[in-house]
């Protein structure tokens, strides 16, 4: 016979959270592949999908190709070559066109034309990716939640809304269900960075978009806040200060060192201790993975090493509107 228990805890929600893949084709397989590798219940991603750089690859008229990678020009004979070629420049995050040495001529004066270009080629690879999480999470149960982050632009994260079926959900300024017992808010701005990025907001704007998903939430201690910006001066938002004025930014030294500093977001760090969510996901700066507690509230970012094709991750479960554990991965 049975003995009849009092109560009993429900088992925890496994999640599997990433951010900043930055066009990675690598990286983002290996996203999405985490959630059977790590037995996920959902998969979270952070923002900034969207690559920084666009490869040309020039056919020449002795029938070879001409392309350049990392400053490093390359000579490239036969499809092999091409092919070879262009995992690379994907695996590192960057997309690439092919054409020829008159159309590489003409897009060096037509700036909205490069623009033109880079969008279509970001949207391709968006689509292409949604396309492989649903495929590969049909009949798991998993979903995958997704947003966009400072990097990625209104027009590229509108294939979100247009590719995404069953396991993909897009999730920004949404209240979503976790797993019937959890929800979960998302914002992908940051606060202004030297770059200029697509989607930047003043602290002012960031705490009302905030505010707006979180006063939705039935009930905040069992909300995960996915925050792409990380709370400010909290150790995972720490990185090299630059210069704006300058073009690119430069490092700013201090009797030539250089400068460090939280690029955090003040409005991140107020609502996540008035809220006091079960766990912060967050991202945006790359070098600064961890985790810090603010009241009963821990706060995460993975960190970014998408230029090697390495996914950095984090695991977390949640159970009941506590955290039951935490591991940061690397693979």
């Amino acid at each position: 016979m049975n003995l009849l228990k009092r109560w009993s805890k429900s088992r925890p929600t496994r999640i599997f959270f990433a951010a900043d893949v930055h066009g990675s084709e690598a990286t983002f397989r290996k996203f999405v592949n985490s959630a059977r590798f790590y037995q996920a219940d959902v998969l979270v991603f952070g923002g900034d999908l969207m690559g920084k750089a666009m490869v040309p690859i020039v056919r020449e008229a002795d029938g070879t190709h001409r392309a350049e990678l990392h400053d490093i020009p390359r000579t490239l004979d036969g499809a092999e070559a091409v092919r070879a070629f262009t995992r690379s420049v994907e695996d590192v995050g960057f997309y690439w066109e092919l054409m020829s040495r008159d159309e590489y001529v003409a897009l060096q004066g037509d700036a909205p034309a490069v623009e033109r270009l880079f969008v279509r080629l970001a949207r391709e690879r968006l689509a292409a990716w949604v396309g492989f999480a649903e495929e590969r999470l049909a009949g798991s149960g998993v979903r995958c939640f997704m947003t966009g982050g400072n990097d990625d632009s209104p027009e590229v994260l509108t294939v979100l809304d247009e590719a995404a079926k069953e396991n993909v959900v897009p999730c920004e300024h949404r209240v979503v269900d976790l797993d019937g017992r959890h929800t979960m808010i998302t914002v992908g701005y940051s606060t202004p960075t030297p770059w200029g990025t697509p989607r930047e907001a003043s602290e002012e704007d960031l705490a009302r978009f905030i505010e707006t998903s979180a006063t939705k939430v039935p009930d905040p201690g069992r909300s995960v806040f996915n925050l792409h910006v990380p709370p400010l001066d909290s150790g995972l938002d720490r990185c090299l200060k630059l210069d704006a004025t300058s073009d690119p930014p430069s490092p700013v030294k201090d009797a030539g060192r250089p400068v460090y500093y939280g690029a955090g977001s003040r409005a991140v760090r107020e609502a996540i201790q008035h809220y006091q969510p079960v766990v912060g996901l967050h991202g945006h700066i790359h070098e600064s993975p961890g985790q810090i507690r603010y009241g009963r509230t821990r706060c995460f970012n993975p960190g970014s090493e998408y230029g090697r094709g390495v996914l950095s991750g984090l695991i977390v479960s949640i159970r009941d509107g506590e955290l039951a554990g935490y591991q940061h991965t690397t693979g």
